[in-house]
């Protein structure tokens, strides 16, 4: 064969494979075609893909991606958008969380004085609260949702999301309160004391109303004083006696302080 023919030979196919790759990239769009009227109506297309998607949930993507692609300035256009969204958010696993957290994401960009921009916000936060370990295990998931929790309070204060978003909050805090009480507690255990109060002291400037904060005051004061740094315990075990009395703690701080002042030299004294 001489080196012209095989060239032509060469070129025909390399054709011959694009076409394939071709066909076979468009045998799911010749899956979802539609009629002319259908397809040059927002609204006819929209409602399409909105009734596919509880039979067929892959056909009805398709169908709405296409409204978002012909009709990108639609109203139709944004609710699409969401049901593309929630339908991912739906399937729960890690993955469509992911692509469910990007999808809200970019509707708040392509939207952002839509009155569904904060329903968005609120449910990129949930995309991460709901795969969250409980505390004792990795908590970045917590750490996360916390702050898109955050944004929807900064954002959107006024929303209807702004109140469940503060709940949110709440638990979010609590648990990495927990988390963080739990490893300062083990390190008190272990006699890591540095550490141990590095923790505990952690929870008082970062999530002040844990639900849990007699203990953290105790183990706090417990640990400067078997470190010897017992006016450093002191406050935090005052503060447990006067702010917690009926705590099961208070009893135990009670004789900490006691033994405390015993071992301060009386004045006047040498």
């Amino acid at each position: 064969m001489s080196m012209q023919a095989w060239r032509r030979y060469a070129a025909f196919g390399a054709v011959l494979v694009i076409l394939a790759v071709l066909t076979g990239g468009c045998r799911k769009k010749a899956a979802v075609e539609v009629s002319p009227e259908i397809a040059a109506s927002d609204e006819a297309l929209f409602k399409l893909g909105e009734q596919s998607i509880k039979k067929d949930e892959e056909k009805g993507l398709l169908y709405l991606r296409q409204v978002i692609d012909s009709f990108p300035k639609s109203f139709y256009a944004q609710r699409a958008k969401l049901l593309i969204a929630d339908a991912y958010f739906k399937r729960g696993d890690e993955g469509n969380m992911i692509l469910a957290a990007a999808e809200y994401r970019e509707f708040i960009k392509s939207y952002p004085y839509s009155p569904s921009a904060a329903y968005c916000q609120y449910q990129v936060a949930m995309t991460f609260f709901r795969k969250a370990y409980r505390a004792g295990r990795d908590q970045s998931k917590t750490a996360q949702a916390l702050v898109e929790f955050r944004q929807v309070l900064k954002d959107y204060p006024g929303s209807e999301q702004a109140k469940a978003a503060q709940e949110k909050i709440v638990e979010c805090e609590e648990r990495l309160a927990e988390h963080t009480f739990a490893i300062g507690k083990e390190y008190h255990n272990e006699g890591a004391f540095k550490a141990s109060t590095d923790r505990l002291g952690e929870i008082l400037t970062t999530y002040p109303s844990y639900s849990k904060m007699a203990q953290v005051y105790y183990y706090l004061g417990d640990s400067y004083f078997r470190w010897k740094k017992n006016d450093q315990a002191v406050p935090y075990l005052t503060k447990l006696v006067s702010d917690y009395p009926k705590s099961p703690f208070a009893k135990k701080a009670q004789d900490l302080l006691k033994e405390i002042s015993r071992a301060v030299p009386a004045k006047g004294k040498n």
